[in-house]
């Protein structure tokens, strides 16, 4: 009989446990968190100091009852759960439910015995039961605190958008801040207005074609020219005419040797991020392949913003390095980073392979969880590895009062290049080929000459990485709660994600609205940061956390208490010129669940609505469809069919619904023809909602294209011309030409 019994979260966890410790110990699984708060109440007693009233989900019952005959046969008793602050509450949550208390409040069961790892291996395991500690209650308190304060604010503001607003939406004290975030960079985007701009470039060579190289204008009678200085193709063709008969000549030559050092190992947000960016991971997923590799004991412990790393596995990286890559790509001393975020918790290690001998080949896990370990594998690696060395190479040319400039990099050395390279997203990844070898003075033949047009972009939409790595760097939000945040507001149906990047939708923008007006604190950048820090202060004993909660609700709760009073649900109405078919009344605009409809202001009474259609579907006015639906009957039943809108476009319904699901696509068609066999180029979905145009003969034919085709063709080459709503510019299909839609 197993005299000591061992209980964690999951039962992936305890399996691999289970195989490093001997026949002497059982491991069981909690199965996450044994108690929580109610889900059919706000489960918080505010007047008793925002006492939480923590209930046994129906699922837990079982598990508890199991643990408790275990514990009562056992001599010792080890909580393993998580290494944080919600492993921590995991493990207080046992030791409450199952009574492992000894009588003194706070004080465990002389048996009981709290032990934490950052990774699933033997000596690791050894280690932590040799010396075991007490809950840190500090902890606790701190998950505690979010738990309730999260509570607080969803319990108490989702009603007032329900009242106000429509039914189904809600707010969070994070995730509505991560909403405002998408939000603001929509209206940035919308607002951007493209601005024109030339360049000029030249080819040129000392010698024969296969040493050209490509210089850029640069400076103008002496003088810098700026980004936007050539506006227009009239001044870039007078550029070009002043340069027709110059000598290009050799002003300038300088060399330099740069050193590039690798990044430091993943925490939690840089692993979201890489993993987004190199392998398509969204956060959610990344954290569950993560949660996976961890449990069966491949990696250390997922959740840190930690990038301290141990001793064992700094020294276990030389030995990888010397045997894989030769020693001169190894340290005579470790790389030692230190840590920028915020709040983080240094005693924690960084993510990293528990055994960095087993290389991403070795481990037999499933293709996603080998992709993952393959990144954290070589980014830890490549941390201890050599910097890679950098020859850079840069010119300046003369060209009658002209001056280009051309630079040229190649890699000296590799260095941790050999393994892994973290370029940033909008760094250009392309290491050009060194110049040729240039001697001031010496004249170089001009090939061809180019003026090139150009406009400027707006900034770009959040991709997930980049929305991680914003929350992270306002101090908004821990490692445990970027994913789920991200998730919630996919969720909610606030955002959309296209092409990996974040759209805000109409709702969404009607909720951000409504906060930013009558909660500016809730969805303050600064003001959230705040609570994150007071949070961290709590989970480090320098905070109680009920004074942090009071400070917060008790203005929180008297605006709320104003707001439901003052602020009136005709407030989100807009009047119309239309009248209700059914019952004569005036029609309005209202925000429902999935963005806009039409509704009778005889509601209750009459309850007719209909969808807010787009002024045109299928190249028809939106009354004309709607007069030909009229007429229109169900194939099925033969009742009348009305007009709705969906995610994906406007459709037509039978009015019988539910007993009838007859539906109908409407389709929108483009304004030309496929280019390749004169079919119809139409608006589809593919099953992420992601709209584009399609051939109507495909499979045979497959031509699509992201944008909305238009008639105008391309002077440059001819080729069918693209409408890009976000940029409001018009782009070739094919070549680079783009211009302001007309």
């Amino acid at each position: 009989m197993a005299k000591n019994l061992v209980i964690v979260e999951s039962p992936a966890k305890s399996r691999t446990i289970e195989k490093f410790l001997g026949s002497g110990y059982k491991v069981l699984a909690s199965f996450g968190h044994v108690r929580d708060l109610p889900s059919s109440k706000i489960g918080v007693d505010i007047k008793k100091n925002f006492e939480p009233d923590y209930v046994i989900p129906q699922k837990a019952k079982k598990v508890i009852i199991a643990l408790k005959e275990e514990i009562k046969k056992a001599d010792k008793v080890y909580l393993a759960t998580d290494y944080d602050r919600e492993g921590e509450a995991i493990a207080w949550h046992i030791v409450q439910a199952a009574g492992l208390e000894s009588g003194k409040k706070h004080e465990l069961n002389p048996k009981v015995k709290r032990i934490t790892f950052h990774e699933i291996t033997k000596p690791a395991i050894e280690e932590a039961i040799t010396h075991p500690r007490d809950l840190d209650l500090h902890l606790v308190d701190a998950q505690q605190a979010r738990r309730v304060l999260d509570r607080l604010v969803g319990y108490k503001l989702s009603p007032f958008l329900w009242r106000k607003v429509a039914q189904g939406l809600s707010a969070g004290r994070v995730q509505s801040v991560a909403l405002r975030m998408i939000v603001e960079r929509e209206r940035e985007i919308e607002k951007f207005k493209p601005d024109e701009y030339w360049t000029i470039e030249a080819m040129l060579t000392p010698d024969t074609k296969e040493n050209d190289f490509k210089a850029i204008l640069a400076s103008m009678d002496g003088k810098k020219i700026e980004k936007l200085a050539i506006s227009n193709d009239k001044a870039a063709q007078e550029i070009l005419t002043k340069l027709e008969n110059a000598k290009y000549i050799v002003d300038e030559v300088s060399r330099e040797e740069r050193r590039r050092y690798p990044a430091p190992p993943f925490t939690t947000s840089t692993l979201q991020q890489e993993a987004a960016k190199k392998l398509g991971f969204s956060a959610k997923q990344t954290m569950m392949i993560a949660q996976k590799l961890y449990e069966e004991g491949h990696i250390t412990y997922m959740r840190t913003d930690s990038v301290q790393v141990s001793t064992l596995a700094l020294n276990a990286s030389v030995k990888v390095i010397d045997e894989k890559f030769g020693k001169k790509y190894s340290l005579p001393a470790p790389r030692i980073f230190k840590t920028k975020t915020r709040g983080a918790q240094e005693a924690h290690e960084a993510i990293r392979p528990t055994h960095l001998e087993n290389y991403p080949d070795d481990i037999k896990v499933k293709d996603t969880e080998a992709k993952l370990y393959d990144l954290i594998w070589k980014r830890m690696l490549a941390s201890q590895m050599t910097e890679a060395i950098m020859d850079e190479m840069g010119v300046k040319i003369k060209a009658s009062n002209f001056g280009f400039s051309a630079s040229g990099s190649q890699i000296k050395f590799d260095g941790f290049l050999k393994v892994y390279d973290e370029t940033d997203e909008d760094e250009i990844k392309e290491v050009t080929k060194l110049l040729p070898e240039l001697k001031v003075g010496q004249e170089l033949t001009l090939e061809e000459i180019n003026k090139i047009q150009h406009f400027t972009e707006p900034p770009a939409r959040f991709s997930e990485g980049n929305l991680v790595k914003e929350l992270e760097k306002l101090g908004i939000g821990r490692p445990s709660t970027y994913a789920p945040t991200i998730s919630t507001i996919q969720e909610r149906g606030y955002v959309d994600k296209v092409s990996g990047r974040f759209i805000p939708k109409e709702i969404g923008v009607a909720v951000n609205d409504i906060l930013v007006e009558h909660f500016p604190d809730i969805v303050d950048y600064n003001f959230t940061a705040k609570m994150e820090e007071e949070l961290d202060d709590v989970a480090e004993g320098k905070l109680e956390w009920q004074p942090v909660i009071k400070e917060f609700y008790e203005p929180f709760a008297k605006n709320l208490a104003e707001k439901m009073e003052s602020v009136q649900k005709s407030e989100f109405t807009e009047k119309t010129d239309e009248k209700c078919p059914e019952c004569g009344k005036e029609m309005v605009i209202k925000m429902g669940r999935f963005g806009k409809f039409m509704a009778c202001t005889g509601f209750p009474d009459c309850k007719f609505t209909k969808p807010l259609l787009e002024k045109e579907i299928g190249g028809k006015a939106a009354e004309e469809v709607q007069e030909e639906v009229e007429k229109e009957k169900c194939p099925k039943c033969g009742s009348s069919l009305l007009l709705k809108e969906a995610r994906f476009g406007p459709f037509l319904a039978c009015e019988g619904y539910p007993k009838c699901k007859f539906t109908k696509s409407i389709e929108i068609k483009a304004e030309v023809p496929c280019p390749n066999c004169g079919g119809d180029l139409a608006r589809k979905s593919t099953r992420k909602g992601r709209a584009f145009w399609g051939c109507s003969n495909y499979p045979k034919c497959k031509t699509a294209f992201w944008q909305e085709p238009i008639k105008e063709k391309c002077p440059q080459c001819q080729s069918l011309m693209m409408r890009d709503s976000r940029t409001k510019l018009v782009k070739c299909s094919k070549c680079d030409y783009k211009e302001e839609e007309k």
